[in-house]
């Protein structure tokens, strides 16, 4: 009789156990089935509150969903929790661990703590994805994107850690592995970042990273503004030369042109590649644009040895000195006298005087010519760099 009673009792607890077992699951999956995030928060929230510790299914994986759930009234304090909850539990799949460790790594790195436990989840991630993708059957396209996502929160943590090196190299590896251009947003606002503290040498890194991943024009111009920045201005040059002829700017002829006329001033062979930029950041749409054509000015009429235009403008100024001393010589020994007034030696002198006035205009006449020829010249740039670029 004791026998049958103890068998009695042990029926009876068993079927207790699994009556609560399956309101347990019958909890957690009508919060699963709920199509409202917030909805299925509270359901799993009360699932937790009910069933936490009794040892039921699908505890761990009610702390994970709570965890990843998008929810505006879940708190980012509760994410943590849940999600440390279900880590501490354990037993979840990987796909489920490593969506949860990239949550949690993530919500770290961008609050700037526990920046070793944000690194050491990504980490966790990365392994465990490279291990699934080597796995038969697995979708290998799947973990690369679990993996990319790894180094995308790894890159962050470090990037709050102040490991440019380290945030750079993740950022390109997590780009390789996605594709996808926005990856290289976070680093382009870094490089940013870094270049208005003035930080050259650490944006110089940022910079050419992204640039060698992308090739992108708007990248090598930003790459070229910085070398500028650092007085790198042989680099800088290749730069934005690339940049503009991929796409012609003013601003960035601008640029150009102020690095040439600077190295013209020690290699004149650079004049003429100086004032081409310099019209053409002038004839383009640019807030420099009057500067830059002053420049092309100053360039092409001082510089250029050629054209001599310096000492055509210097000799004229000579000649009109002289024209004018000669004047007013013959005026105060001439002026005002007839012809009867003059003796035959006067008559003589006066013809010289004339004659030699008359020389010296020649001369001026024959500068001007040259004077204008030069300017004529310039404004046939203007017009051959207006048809080059199709403005008017």
């Amino acid at each position: 009789m004791k026998k049958i009673q103890l068998l009695f009792l042990l029926l009876v607890v068993a079927s207790s156990l699994a009556l609560a077992q399956n309101s347990a699951d019958e909890a957690y999956i009508k919060a699963m089935q709920t199509s409202d995030p917030c909805q299925r928060v509270q359901l799993l929230k009360n699932y937790v509150n009910t069933y936490a510790g009794k040892g039921t299914t699908y505890e761990n994986y009610a702390y994970a969903n709570l965890c990843l759930a998008p929810c505006k009234t879940k708190t980012v304090e509760e994410t943590i929790t849940y999600g440390e909850k279900a880590l501490s539990v354990g037993g979840l799949d990987d796909t489920t661990k490593c969506q949860v460790l990239l949550t949690l790594s993530g919500i770290y790195a961008y609050q700037g703590q526990n920046l070793d436990k944000a690194k050491n989840y990504a980490n966790q991630v990365i392994n465990l994805a490279k291990t699934n993708k080597n796995k038969e059957g697995a979708n290998p396209d799947q973990w690369n994107k679990m993996i990319g996502a790894g180094y995308l929160t790894l890159a962050s943590a470090a990037e709050k850690a102040k490991d440019t090196s380290g945030a750079i190299e993740a950022y390109l590896t997590a780009y390789s592995l996605l594709k996808d251009p926005k990856v290289l947003a976070p680093l382009k606002k870094m490089g940013k970042e870094l270049y208005e503290a003035k930080n050259y040498t650490e944006a110089e890194k940022v910079y050419r990273a992204i640039y060698n991943q992308s090739k992108d024009p708007n990248d090598a111009l930003l790459l070229g503004q910085l070398l500028v920045k650092a007085n790198k201005n042989d680099e800088a040059l290749t730069f934005l030369k690339e940049a503009y002829n991929k796409k012609k700017s003013g601003e960035v002829a601008f640029s150009i042109a102020v690095i040439l006329a600077k190295k013209a001033q020690s290699d004149p062979s650079l004049v003429n590649e100086a004032v081409r930029y310099s019209l053409e950041a002038a004839l383009l749409p640019n807030p420099n644009s009057q500067q830059a054509m002053k420049m092309a000015e100053s360039l092409y009429y001082t510089m250029n040895k050629d054209l001599k235009y310096n000492e055509t403008v210097l000799a004229l100024q000579n000649k009109a000195k002289e024209l004018e001393e000669l004047t007013q010589i013959f005026n105060e020994r001439f002026g005002g006298k007839s012809e009867e007034d003059l003796s035959d030696r006067d008559k003589q002198k006066m013809k010289e005087f004339l004659g030699d006035i008359e020389a010296k205009k020649a001369e001026i006449e024959s500068l001007k010519k040259q004077q204008q020829a030069a300017i004529n010249k310039f404004n046939q740039l203007i017009e051959e760099t207006k048809k080059r670029l199709g403005v008017k």
